[in-house]
């Protein structure tokens, strides 16, 4: 690997870090009906800078990542406008939290992926990724943001929104 391509890679994979962190802050958020602005941002934006650079990488077809960030892209083209030109009114507030949720998701995938591919000992235990051990850690992620994701759809909408003054 060129010098230039692994501090490339770093920053790409410091970048998603901060952005599962981050999510992770604004799931505990949804669920506890609070707004965390800041973290939102930060959420949303280096979530949308971590898919948008996975397209930056030396390859010349079409992989799985290549569809996680596509989906993650869509997704965000929903939870953007949601949160931000919408002020999460109405239906725009589900439409959130269940975009920011999917978002998240596909990133804690894609970590669960790498770790069973970079850590030796979950490299041992799934080497091809289709084995039980990775079927179960995916089963495990996808079942514990599917329970988040309703318990954040239902707690977010009690949450005040504050009122936006008219001159």
């Amino acid at each position: 690997m060129s010098p230039g391509l692994a501090i490339f890679t770093f920053v790409h994979v410091l970048i998603s870090l901060i952005g599962i962190l981050a999510g992770l802050v604004v799931a505990y958020g949804l669920v506890a009906a609070k707004r965390l602005d800041r973290w939102t941002a930060v959420f949303l934006w280096t979530t949308l800078l971590t898919s948008v650079t996975g397209f930056m990488f030396p390859v010349h077809k079409l992989m799985p990542s290549h569809v996680f960030g596509i989906i993650s892209i869509v997704v965000l083209a929903l939870a953007f406008p949601a949160r931000y030109k919408f002020h999460l009114a109405g239906a725009w507030r589900r439409t959130y939290v269940i975009t920011a949720m999917i978002a998240l998701y596909l990133n804690v995938f894609v970590l669960v992926v790498q770790l069973f591919e970079k850590v030796p000992a979950l490299h041992a235990l799934a080497p091809t990724q289709s084995e039980g051990p990775f079927k179960l850690t995916q089963l495990a992620v996808l079942t514990i943001f599917v329970v988040l994701s309703v318990v954040a759809t239902i707690r977010f909408r009690l949450v005040e929104q504050p009122q936006l003054r008219t001159v």
